[in-house]
């Protein structure tokens, strides 16, 4: 069969995610990963699931195994709303669709807005998967560096005298990969360029939740409504997939009425709604109260997590790398102190059995081949100590 023209343009040069090519080499025996973001299944609350899932069953069959609203279920997005209130995201249950993941609303997000040859901002570095849904979207993606404050405003401001952008895509709060946080000055001068220049924020929130400190970061939508009174510029994204269960595929999106109910057409056209079994379930496991203690267990043994990967880090190869300790998440970005290529790198680590995410691959642009993603959320102390000194030899 001749296929030469059967695809779709859009669709010819993609690639593969390169976390999730990595994670294949995870799976084989013997090998550590430092690599995936994904949560420690060991932190699941699997009394609290079972016993919600039991009662999504037992009491609500109808709701778990029926069809179900595109915009999801009422009483789960009235939840949700009590959820991000706790965040400073004060909405209402119609201002929420229901995900499948909050990957899938940056895809729904994108389709949305992003004509072909829209220009779309992103930080350097940013996370791979909105990098991909901006190129399926087809944009034309500008990047601005970031620092030990987070995304570089006074670039983007500076880009926007010569630029008409369609939006901004941070990730504020332990951003993946870099680990940091956008200070208040910078969130605050963020929200007023998006106002004064009519662009848009996608404000994803995935690990804000998976702070180190009691210290609550006060979201861009807050900052938006305080200073304009409202929030028409902002997008919020957040899943459950950090702080539940990723399995159970389920995010969330706060959209401003112009933009809500075209992405749930999209929506429509896409998978009719998120699975309502993950929604009965979900919505029963918030009527538990058991979160608040989940997510300060999580917080807990992540925090602890960290430093020791940073102690053995510092311990065992101090000498060539550096990296800021995040404030929260999952990510420690680290950077070679001279120029050294992570990727050709990883080719030697691998036989050592250790993997990675090189850097490289969270650039739109400009990438800075001599930095490294390492994740401390799965790995034992025991792994991770064997880890590092693999990572050590390989050098």
């Amino acid at each position: 069969m001749n296929t030469e023209g059967l695809l779709a343009q859009r669709i010819v040069n993609i690639k593969s995610s390169a976390i999730r090519e990595l994670l294949k080499h995870s799976k084989m025996e013997q090998v550590i990963s430092l690599a995936g973001g994904i949560p420690s299944d060991a932190l699941f609350d699997f009394e609290g699931l079972s016993i919600a899932t039991q009662q999504a069953i037992s009491e609500q069959p109808k709701s778990a195994f029926q069809y179900g609203l595109t915009e999801g279920s009422p009483l789960l997005r009235e939840r949700i709303c009590a959820l991000c209130q706790q965040r400073g995201v004060f909405a209402q249950p119609d201002d929420v669709l229901i995900t499948a993941g909050s990957q899938q609303a940056l895809d729904l997000v994108m389709r949305a807005l992003v004509n072909p040859g829209d220009l779309f901002v992103v930080e350097r570095p940013t996370y791979l998967a909105a990098l991909q849904t901006l190129e399926l979207a087809e944009a034309n993606i500008l990047s601005v560096g970031s620092d030990s404050d987070g995304m570089r405003v006074d670039e983007l401001e500076q880009l926007l005298k010569t630029h008409k952008i369609k939006g901004v895509y941070v990730v504020p709060n332990f951003g993946n990969p870099s680990g940091l946080t956008l200070s208040l000055e910078r969130r605050e001068q963020l929200v007023k360029l998006a106002v004064e220049h009519n662009f848009l924020i996608i404000e994803d929130d995935p690990y804000g939740e998976l702070r180190f400190s009691d210290e609550r970061h006060t979201t861009l939508y807050q900052v938006s409504q305080q200073l304009f009174g409202h929030c028409e510029n902002i997008i919020y994204t957040s899943s459950f997939s950090k702080i539940l269960a990723p399995g159970l595929r389920l995010g969330w999106a706060i959209l401003p009425p112009f933009l809500l109910q075209k992405v749930a057409i999209i929506k429509q056209a896409a998978d009719l709604h998120a699975s309502a079994l993950s929604q009965s379930i979900v919505e029963c496991y918030l009527g538990l109260d058991r979160l608040p203690a989940q997510i300060e267990k999580i917080r807990a043994v992540y925090r602890q997590k960290c430093q020791i990967l940073a102690d053995l880090l510092q311990q065992q190869l101090g000498d060539v790398i550096s990296f800021d300790m995040p404030k929260g998440g999952m990510f420690l970005w680290v950077r070679f102190r001279q120029p050294f290529n992570a990727t050709e790198w990883l080719q030697e680590t691998l036989k050592q059995g250790v993997v990675f995410v090189p850097g490289e691959y969270f650039f739109a642009e400009q990438p800075d081949r001599s930095t490294f993603r390492l994740s401390f959320a799965t790995a034992s102390e025991a792994q991770m100590q064997e880890a590092v000194a693999r990572l050590r030899r390989a050098l």
